[in-house]
């Protein structure tokens, strides 16, 4: 899949389901499936290993 522009598409298959979803659902389910669309496109970053959650306990030095 190299050269294959993923993010491209995905980022058009997520911009058409919002206007969708904007046009006949409304302004709550638009804000909706945005949020839950940036809550999974992290969820995948950090599952895919492209960022790194910071320690829970402070660093002494």
């Amino acid at each position: 899949m190299e050269g294959y522009p993923v993010w491209a598409l995905a980022g058009l298959l997520f911009g058409t389901v919002l206007g969708i979803v904007g046009a006949f659902g409304g302004l709550n389910a638009f804000l909706i499936v945005l949020v839950l669309g940036i809550v999974g496109f992290f969820v995948g970053m950090v599952l895919e290993g492209g960022v790194r959650l910071p320690q829970m306990h402070p660093r002494r030095q």
